[in-house]
């Protein structure tokens, strides 16, 4: 005679970790998912931004862009948007078996915590690496205070 044990709960635990795995799934499903090619996951270009005293930063890499692919505007004065294409790779007589470098058209807009003079912003662009220098305005740069004592 054969004994098993007996787990009244066995089913309702694989049918819970069945369901688990199908979450999960479906949670990787929707990182992936891309609009004109372009993962919706994270904003894109992921940017770095910084100041010191004088200057706002911002840097992006952007690999396998041209110049002519992009476009720099500041607007209402702490506004910083950087706009670009990504032309999709010419593959042929092959097959894709993975795609997860997007392209298409990217905007990413970003407000910067201060004002700056929109008329001296510089944007250089060296091997695929975006840097944005923007000035800040006079009203925005740290004034120090002369203290007096009598």
């Amino acid at each position: 005679m054969l004994m098993t044990r007996w787990r009244p709960f066995s089913e309702l635990w694989n049918e819970m970790d069945r369901l688990n795995r199908e979450v999960n799934r479906l949670f990787d499903v929707q990182r992936q998912e891309t609009r004109n090619g372009l993962a919706l996951s994270g904003a894109y270009p992921a940017l770095n931004v910084w100041e010191d005293a004088s200057n706002l930063y911002a840097q992006a890499e952007l690999p396998g862009l041209k110049l002519s692919d992009l476009e720099i505007f500041v607007t209402a004065g702490n506004q910083l948007t950087i706009k670009g294409q990504r032309s999709q790779p010419d593959v042929e007589n092959g097959v894709w078996h993975r795609q997860e470098r997007g392209f298409g058209a990217f905007a990413r807009l970003v407000t910067l915590p201060v004002q700056v003079d929109a008329d001296r912003v510089e944007a250089k662009f060296m091997n695929g690496v975006l840097t944005v220098t923007m000035p800040k305005t006079a009203a925005a740069k740290p004034r120090k205070i002369a203290v007096k004592s009598d």
